[in-house]
């Protein structure tokens, strides 16, 4: 018995020598892989590439000095941040295209850089949310704000959801703003941190550029999340991003009908426009409740969505794929 145990000992010792041998046989050498080329995206056959920052970025119209260690590092964290975290920056893609043709005119008109636009995205990823800080819609505007440049804001009807009309709003805040400071880019930081902030931090630091000065975390990061976003979605195949039209939400397509009474339920009414109050809501999500009373007697125009449109948003897309 005892010698049945050494040989099979001994067999087992041999037979991991010989596993051993075999394994280490089969494992490259280094100098037998095949040499990795950086190629054109950041992502590829399963390597992670770092993240190309531009060699030349601007922000509406104003230089970004790149040339300055710490806006180079600053940009680079918000890239690698915005390319790596890939639900959130292909759903920001996906959305763009529904509300990009809705924002940039309104910008343009008011004469505000088209690069404002991923200032909508990096402040809400154009949707509908509510902040901490009970700021509210695409453009997150606080509610004391919205009252003060126009909108009404109450439990009917809150008109910071509104994309056009708040959209204005933040047109009018930028302007404001861009004559206060002489600069876009201060413009921007001012939206977030506030005018009043801002104000106390450039007699603070006796500054006057954004990219000389501390604004704590969060606006401190916010304009370089703004120049991270417009560099992907300028070239998003270049950062691993490859969506074709058919992925990208359609536009809405809808008619207006203007409403000066009463509506005691929003259901009801939309029922006669052969559609429901998901959908009413889904294009007019100022309506904040399930009626409006409406005792002004205000003018409202409610969105009336194509009756064709829930069921032939992505019938292009689909055509394109075939």
């Amino acid at each position: 018995m005892f010698k049945n145990r050494k040989f099979l000992g001994a067999a087992i010792a041999l037979l991991a020598v010989a596993t051993c041998y075999v394994f280490i046989a089969f494992i490259p050498s280094a100098h037998s892989k095949p040499p990795i080329e950086k190629p054109d995206t950041v992502l590829q056959d399963g390597y992670i590439f770092p993240i190309p920052i531009p060699q030349n970025l601007s922000f509406a119209g104003e230089n970004v000095p790149l040339d300055y260690f710490d806006v180079r590092e600053s940009l680079d964290r918000e890239l690698q941040v915005n390319t790596f975290w890939h639900s959130q920056t292909v759903m920001l893609l996906k959305r763009a295209n529904r509300y990009f043709p809705v924002i940039e005119p309104i910008l343009q008109k008011n004469g505000i850089p088209d690069d404002f636009k991923y200032l909508a995205v990096a402040e809400s990823g154009l949707m509908q949310v509510v902040s901490p800080s009970k700021a509210a819609g695409i453009w997150q505007i606080l509610e004391g704000t919205g009252k003060d440049y126009g909108l009404e804001v109450n439990s009917e009807v809150d008109e910071r959801y509104h994309v056009e009309k708040s959209t204005e709003v933040a047109c009018r805040y930028l302007n404001k703003s861009y004559r206060k400071y002489g600069s876009w880019t201060m413009a921007a930081a001012s939206y977030n941190y506030g005018q009043n902030g801002m104000d106390k931090q450039i007699d603070r630091q006796q500054g006057d550029s954004y990219y000389n000065m501390v604004l704590g975390e969060e606006t401190g990061r916010y304009v370089y999340r703004i120049l991270a976003i417009k560099v992907i979605f300028e070239n998003p195949r270049k950062y691993g991003f490859f969506l074709d039209s058919a992925d990208l939400y359609p536009p809405f397509r809808y008619r207006e009908v203007s409403v000066d009474t009463a509506i005691s339920s929003i259901s009801n009414f939309a029922r006669r426009f052969d559609t429901n109050y998901k959908v009413i809501k889904l294009f007019n999500p100022w309506l904040r409740e399930s009626y409006l009373n409406n005792k002004a007697g205000k003018h409202y125009r409610i969105k009336i969505p194509d009756i064709n449109f829930r069921v032939e948003a992505y019938a292009a897309g689909k055509k394109d794929e075939q």
